[in-house]
C-alpha cells in the first residue's frame, strides 16, 4: 500500500528530481521505502532524499511510496520485460505468496498496451498503475476508481499521481481525476485516453424483489469474502445503519474478527443507536467522541488530504478521518466501509425531490449517473484519508459486478415512490433475508455529516467568523496551500 507517481518531461530533460519531489509530497505515516525507475533502471531507497543522488538519466520516470499491509506486499517499482511498473491496489481474489504488483506484472509481461487493456477488462479489484516504456507512459485505473489517480500537464511536463498535491508540487496546476476503466498513453504530445471497461446505463431488467435480493446477497457475500481473505482482524466504519451492519455481519460470517468503530461529536443520539446495533450483532464496538474544538483542530489536515473545499466532502471527511485514525491506533491495517451503497440503491433523500419533479425515468438516469461518479464524490476522498493513516480502505459495495447489477435493476426495487422515506428497498430485503434485526434493516438513512453533528459544527465555526461555510473552508485551504507548497506558484487553481 502507498502511492504512485509518473512524470514525462516534454523537453527531454532528466526527471529524477521531479519524480523525487512528487514522492516527497506523497509521503505519509509508515512509509518504508521510496522507489523511482526509468524503463531500464530501478532505484529503491529507505529515504526519498537518497534517490536524488541517483540520477536515472531518463525523460520518463515512475515512482512509488511503499508501506506494507499484507505479508506478501513488496517495494516498487518492479521490472517487466522491456519496461517498469508501479501498481497500487488489490486484485481479487488475492493469491499469496505473490503480491498484487507481482500478479499485475505477470499479466503485463508482454506488450504493455494490449496486456494493460486485458488487466482492466478481466481483473476484479481496485487499482491504479503506471508503466514506463522507452518513449512513453502507459497508465490505467479500474472500472470504479476506488484507488485515487490524477493527471495533468503543462508546457514542460505530463504527470500522474495518487494525489493532486504531487502534481501541484511540480507546477501542474490543473489536476484532473483519471477516468475509471480507461488507459492513458502519455508521450511528448501529452495524454491520449482509451476507454476499456466503463459502467453505463443499459437496459433495465425486470426481476422480482426476492430474486434480486438473493442475487445481491450472493454478490455481497463473494465481495466481502474476497476482501477479508487472509486477514485475522478487520475494522468496519460503523454507524449502526443498514450498509455498515450488512458489511459487519457478512465479514463476521466470512471468518474475520470484526471491530466496529463509531465516531461522533458528543451528545449526538445516533451513537446510542450504533451501540444497540453492535450489541444485536454481537460484535465489539469502539466509540470515540469529539468536541467542536476537535473539529476546528482537524479541519486543516482534512482539507489538505481531500484536496478540495466542498463543504459536504469536508463534513464527511472529518468523521472519516477520526475513524481511520482510531483504526490505526488500534493496530488494524484494513478498514471496510459502506461507500457506494447509496448511489447504487437509491439511498439519498434528494432522489425523492427528483422523483417528484422529474418522474421515475429521469430518477433512474440520475442514479445511474451518480454511480459512474462515485469515485469523485466519495472514493477518492476516503481513500486518501485512510492512506494518510496507513490504513487500507476496502469497499465491498464497490465492485464492477455489483455496480452493473444495481444499474440494471428497475427503480421500484430501490425507491417505491416520491414519499419513500426508507429507499434502498432491495438492500433492505437482503438484510431481512439474512435475518438482520428489523430495527437495523428498516432504519431510515441519516447521512454521516448530520448523524455526527459535524455539518452543523462547521456552519457554527464559519458563522463565528462572519463567513459562509464555503468561504471559511476556502480561507483555511488557501493558508494550507501557501504553507505546504511554499508559495511556489499561484494558488488560484483550486477555486
Amino acid at each position: 500500500m502507498g502511492a504512485i507517481a509518473a512524470v514525462l518531461d516534454k523537453k527531454g530533460r532528466d526527471t529524477t528530481k521531479t519524480a523525487v519531489d512528487m514522492l516527497k509530497t506523497l509521503k505519509h505515516k509508515g512509509a518504508e521505502t521510496y522507489g523511482i525507475a526509468s524503463a531500464t533502471h530501478i532505484k529503491i531507497e529507505k529515504f526519498a532524499d537518497s534517490l536524488e543522488k541517483q540520477r536515472i538519466d531518463s525523460f520518463i520516470a515512475i515512482g512509488h511510496v511503499f508501506s506494507k499491509t499484507l505479508p506478501q506486499d513488496r517495494p516498487q517499482p518492479i521490472k517487466l520485460e522491456n519496461a517498469t511498473l508501479v501498481f497500487e491496489g488489490r486484485i481479487y481474489p488475492t493469491n499469496p505468496p505473490l503480491s498484487d504488483v507481482e500478479i499485475a506484472a505477470e499479466r503485463l509481461k508482454q506488450n504493455p498496451e494490449k496486456s494493460a487493456q486485458t488487466l482492466i477488462e478481466k481483473s476484479e479489484g481496485n487499482f491504479a498503475f503506471a508503466v514506463t516504456e522507452a518513449d512513453r507512459l502507459v497508465a490505467g485505473r479500474d472500472s470504479l476508481g476506488v484507488r485515487p489517480l490524477y493527471y495533468g500537464e503543462n508546457s514542460a511536463l505530463a504527470a500522474l499521481a495518487s494525489e493532486r498535491k504531487a502534481l501541484w508540487k511540480i507546477g501542474v496546476e490543473k489536476a484532473y481525476s483519471f477516468p475509471p476503466g480507461h488507459l492513458a498513453f502519455v508521450d511528448k504530445h501529452g495524454f491520449k485516453f482509451k476507454p476499456v471497461k466503463k459502467l453505463a446505463h443499459g437496459e433495465t431488467k425486470q426481476v422480482s424483489m426476492q430474486v434480486a435480493a438473493e442475487n445481491l446477497r450472493a454478490l455481497l457475500e463473494q465481495s466481502i469474502k474476497e476482501r477479508v481473505a487472509g486477514l485475522n482482524d478487520v475494522a468496519v466504519a460503523f454507524s449502526g445503519g443498514l450498509d455498515s451492519s450488512l458489511i459487519a455481519y457478512l465479514a463476521k460470517k466470512a471468518g474475520a474478527n470484526v471491530h466496529l468503530i463509531s465516531v461522533s461529536l458528543k451528545k449526538q443520539p445516533e451513537i446510542e443507536y450504533a451501540e444497540k446495533a453492535a450489541e444485536e450483532l454481537k460484535l465489539p464496538i469502539y466509540i470515540r467522541l469529539y468536541s467542536e474544538q476537535d473539529v476546528e483542530k482537524v479541519l486543516p489536515k482534512v482539507l489538505w488530504l481531500i484536496e478540495e473545499t466542498d463543504p459536504v466532502k469536508a463534513s464527511i471527511g472529518i468523521p472519516f478521518y477520526w475513524t481511520a485514525e482510531s483504526t490505526a491506533k488500534m493496530g488494524l491495517r484494513v478498514m471496510m466501509a459502506g461507500q457506494g451503497a447509496d448511489e447504487l440503491f437509491g439511498g439519498y433523500k434528494r432522489y425523492l425531490s427528483d422523483y417528484s419533479r422529474y418522474g421515475k425515468e429521469r430518477v433512474q438516469k440520475i442514479i445511474s449517473n451518480d454511480v459512474t461518479k462515485m469515485y469523485e464524490t466519495n472514493f477518492e476522498r476516503d481513500s486518501k484519508i485512510c492512506n494518510f493513516h496507513n490504513v487500507e480502505l476496502r469497499l465491498p459495495f464497490a465492485t464492477y459486478q455489483i455496480a452493473k447489477f444495481a444499474i440494471g435493476l428497475p427503480l421500484k426495487l430501490k425507491i417505491k415512490s416520491a414519499s419513500d422515506m426508507q429507499r434502498k428497498l432491495v438492500l433492505r430485503q437482503t438484510a431481512k433475508n439474512i435475518e438482520l434485526p428489523s430495527f437495523i434493516a428498516t432504519k431510515p438513512k441519516k447521512a454521516i455529516q448530520y448523524a455526527t453533528g459535524v455539518s452543523k459544527t462547521l456552519e457554527r465555526l464559519a458563522k463565528k467568523r462572519g463567513l459562509s461555510t464555503w468561504e471559511y473552508l476556502q480561507k483555511i485551504f488557501r493558508k494550507i496551500i501557501e504553507e505546504e507548497m511554499r508559495e511556489q506558484y499561484s494558488c488560484n487553481f483550486f477555486i
